[in-house]
């Protein structure tokens, strides 16, 4: 890690930088990912490097999604691997959902890496992509799944996800959540519902979301009143606001 001293005012930026450079080096991020971080931290930027009162209202209707699926999946990238294991770990507990690893960049035994990383921070399992199940409505490697995880997924949980496979999802009838800096993505304009906030300001948000929910009612009742459309707006014109100086 750095010597970034703690009373820097972008501290934590900067260590999640420090975070993903780590993860390159441990073979667990692909160097492809240093990119798509840096392009998330300026969106970051722009919001505040804060969760924002529309990502509290995506949150929560994502507790109330994830609740109410019959066979939620977490898919587990490179990225937010390095960036958020013990949260992700969390998730799947709350849920009782498997995490299963699904990634573009296939650099010989990333995927492996990425298992033995969240295996070593607590995973009791992780699912694996096989040839058995593929995705329709896309090419590339991101097609291979597993037969009982996101194939067999109602609801998948994508942090950090690309617009490829988010359309494919939802063209096989799948719901899908999504934590996406950016609000103008095809990810955040096609997934159910778009967390537009920091993968690990959210996560833990989203566990504790999850426990306080009291019954299905209520969770109906929150995904009713959801609109992802009106959540996206609200952050645009959020990031609006903060570009001209307010």
């Amino acid at each position: 890690m750095s010597d970034v001293p703690k009373t820097h005012p972008r501290y934590l930026s900067l260590t999640l930088r420090d975070t993903i450079v780590a993860g390159v080096e441990q073979g667990i991020t692909s160097i492809h990912g240093l990119i798509a971080h840096g392009r998330g931290e300026a969106f970051d930027y722009l919001i505040g490097e804060a969760t924002q009162p529309f990502a509290i209202e995506a949150i929560h209707a994502a507790a109330a999604m994830l609740c109410l699926a019959e066979h939620p999946v977490i898919s587990v990238n490179g990225n937010v691997a390095a960036l958020a294991p013990e949260a992700l770990i969390q998730l799947g507990q709350v849920l009782n959902a498997p995490l299963e690893v699904n990634i573009f960049h296939t650099e010989t035994g990333r995927e492996q890496k990425i298992r033995a990383y969240l295996l070593k921070h607590g995973a009791s399992d992780v699912l694996m992509p096989t040839t058995e199940a593929r995705l329709s409505y896309i090419d590339s490697n991101r097609k291979f799944v597993h037969p009982d995880g996101i194939f067999k997924a109602d609801v998948v949980f994508v942090p950090l996800e690309d617009g490829d496979r988010c359309e494919a999802l939802r063209k096989m009838g799948k719901d899908v959540v999504t934590v996406d800096l950016n609000p103008m993505s095809r990810t955040a304009k096609q997934a159910s519902i778009t967390i537009v906030d920091n993968v690990v300001r959210a996560l833990p948000l989203l566990c504790e979301k999850i426990r306080e929910l009291s019954s299905d009612a209520t969770a109906q009742n929150i995904l009713k009143k959801y609109s992802n459309a009106a959540v996206l707006q609200k952050a645009l014109e959020h990031i609006s606001r903060s570009g001209n100086g307010n």
